[in-house]
């Protein structure tokens, strides 16, 4: 018997047991669409994390207070940022902002929503690549005069002006105080990390003064971060360098276990989200696996139910001259046929189901490539051909005697 007789005969044996068939390949079906969806949908959180942070910069470099060297104390002061931005102290950096943050409570009129109030540099919008919808931005003359003034992020703008009301040139209250809008900035989406649309920012000095008095040791007043943006992203390392030096000169420190501060760039970022992005992948397709392992066993126990049925028959064929192989050959691709039917009908639940998730949340869009497609059907391949072996080799080895005596 040929490949094409025994694939025909494959198909009419399923074909004879529609509904069998069908309840035997659902644990393969069930298995190769959670290994689509999954994965497809990991696939998507991490290109919109990772787009998220390229948005940002690829050559931002933050700097935070190391809280267990830092006795209690915010460690990073504007001077800091000064020293940093001074190219005979850090050639490699291009510029820097400062920030601090916390959460507020801004109210406008009758609606009021909870949200991070930062403390910003003129220049923090442009170094983060943030851009205006409405107004203007923050200039130095705000941060000089310590002016009462912010810009809104594009959720925070629609939860206080919602049907187009004009936000420019209104006036918002935080802690008690009036701040006029100034501007607005175009929704940046994103999910992982604190969205800029949901935040207010205001005049760095204002913040420093109305809404967190923080003191460094020394007894300047105190950011939370520090951002620089490097001359290029070949630059990051050595401009990370360079703000280790400058800083531990700045706050006296004569050996690196003593620093109080931590360095971040947004290539470390991106290597420890592969890493968790990568851990969580396997996870869930160790998942899915034990579902195609269930499919497998299912689809071995109904082909050795088909030997036993089948005894005659194949009792009746070797009479007639079929060899070994061919009794083997016939209910191995029997077995892989019914997993590739079950593959390929998980295939297309999977990228149904990851496209019905995705249209849940306007951030995320399912990635379903060509290596998880065909990592899944390999893997049901797999699963038919290894439980396929015992059934095969057992209706193989049947005597020809014995299997016509069998009723």
């Amino acid at each position: 018997m040929n490949l094409t007789e025994s694939l025909l005969t494959a198909l009419d044996s399923l074909l004879t047991n529609k509904m069998r068939a069908m309840l035997t390949m659902l644990g393969v079906i069930i298995g190769v669409a959670a290994v689509i969806a999954l994965l497809a949908i990991g696939n998507g959180v991490s290109a919109s994390i990772e787009s998220e942070i390229q948005a940002i910069g690829s050559n931002l470099i933050s700097i935070m207070t190391d809280t267990d060297n830092s006795v209690g104390y915010q460690a990073l002061s504007v001077r800091d940022a000064e020293m940093l931005a001074d190219p005979l102290y850090a050639p490699a950096v291009k510029e820097v902002a400062a920030q601090i943050q916390g959460n507020q409570q801004v109210l406008y009129g009758r609606r009021d929503t909870r949200v991070t109030v930062a403390g910003v540099t003129a220049n923090y919008l442009d170094i983060r690549n943030l851009t205006l919808e409405l107004g203007g931005g923050l200039t130095e003359d705000d941060l000089d005069i310590k002016a009462r003034v912010a810009v809104l992020g594009a959720n925070v703008a629609d939860d206080l002006f919602p049907d187009d009301e004009f936000p420019i040139g209104k006036t918002v209250k935080i802690r008690g105080v009036q701040y006029e809008v100034v501007g607005v900035l175009k929704a940046r989406g994103g999910m992982g990390f604190i969205s800029d649309d949901d935040q207010v920012f205001i005049p760095l000095t204002t913040a420093q003064s109305r809404l967190y008095p923080v003191r460094t040791r020394s007894g300047e007043r105190a950011v939370h971060v520090i951002v620089a943006q490097a001359q290029s992203e070949e630059l990051v390392d050595e401009a990370t360098a360079q703000i280790k030096e400058t800083l531990r000169e700045s706050h006296d420190i004569a050996y690196q276990a003593d620093d109080d501060f931590t360095i971040l760039s947004q290539t470390d970022v991106l290597q420890a989200f592969d890493v968790i992005m990568g851990t969580i992948t396997i996870f869930l397709g160790a998942i899915a696996g034990i579902s195609l392992v269930v499919g497998g066993i299912g689809i071995m126990n109904i082909m050795l139910v088909s030997v036993t049925e089948r005894t005659r028959e194949i009792g009746i064929r070797k009479a007639v001259g079929a060899l070994k192989r061919d009794i083997l050959a016939q209910f191995l691709i029997e077995s892989l046929v019914m997993s590739l039917i079950g593959g390929v009908l998980g295939i297309a639940i999977g990228i149904v189901t990851s496209n019905l998730i995705g249209n849940l949340s306007a951030d995320l869009t399912p990635v379903v490539d060509v290596g998880t497609v065909l990592m899944a059907s390999g893997f049901a391949a797999a699963v038919g051909l290894v439980f396929g072996i015992y059934p095969a080799w057992r209706a193989a080895s049947l005597r020809p005697i014995e299997a016509l005596r069998y009723e």
